[in-house]
């Protein structure tokens, strides 16, 4: 790690911003061409039991995250973020992410227990998703929160999303899309406070550095989540 005097915090979010341009999934090619509405209805319905895999851990990686907060104000912050996919803990979960996310997979004809069983999950997904878990549970805060700063760019990828769905696939239910829909605000108010706290925690040249590598990791992980996904559609029969 360097000893060099740290980049200014606009500094450093230009080169968040430039190694996300570079190489978050917006850019792999299965997102590619499911935006320009190339995807089978079998390798939809692939990608959302696959992709569930993920969401269904966002609040297990969140909550170790959360552990590892050293003040009561960052927990009760950072805990917003398990509600948002659990559900609130005054409502019955149908308000979560993952109740949204089942929802999307009804709406594309895939069954709620199906998605639910997790048995159709690929090997090269759970690898994934175990190391982003494994990431947030073993890393110091500074390093899984900086993992987070993909939310970045997740808000233009809905709006793209959400537009190349309803032009291109629809016999997909209007309502699959709302998980969608609400992440736009969500990542936004997610990635600004994330972004917040890695420039007050980030004092050294080294610390920024760890946090370019974390979110080089995350977006490796996304990356290689659609390699599995991508490599599956000649041999998987997701219907």
């Amino acid at each position: 790690m360097s000893a060099e005097a740290p980049w200014p915090a606009a500094g450093l979010e230009e080169r968040l911003r430039a190694l996300g341009e570079e190489r978050y999934h917006h850019r792999h090619p299965f997102n590619l061409r499911m935006h320009e509405g190339l995807l089978s209805p079998q390798e939809l319905r692939r990608w959302i039991l696959n992709r569930f895999h993920y969401q269904r851990h966002i609040p297990v990686k969140d909550a170790l995250i959360l552990a590892r907060l050293g003040t009561r104000e960052l927990r009760r912050s950072w805990i917003r973020r398990i509600h948002d996919h659990d559900g609130a803990p005054d409502g019955d979960g149908r308000d979560g992410g993952i109740e949204r996310w089942l929802r999307l997979g009804e709406a594309a004809g895939l069954d709620r227990a199906r998605l639910l069983s997790g048995e159709d999950v690929l090997p090269g997904v759970r690898l994934a998703v175990d190391g982003y878990v494994n990431f947030c549970g073993s890393r110091p805060p500074l390093e899984s929160v900086a993992s987070s700063l993909t939310e970045l760019f997740a808000p233009d990828l809905m709006a793209t999303r959400i537009a190349a769905w309803e032009r291109h696939y629809p016999w997909v239910e209007p309502e699959g899309l709302r998980y969608f829909r609400v992440r736009v605000g969500q990542g936004r108010r997610d990635s600004e406070e994330a972004l917040g706290l890695v420039h007050r925690w980030a004092r050294t040249r080294a610390d920024q550095e760890r946090v370019l590598a974390a979110f080089a990791f995350k977006c490796d992980l996304l990356w290689s989540l659609l390699d599995a996904v991508e490599h599956a559609r000649e041999t998987s029969d997701v219907r």
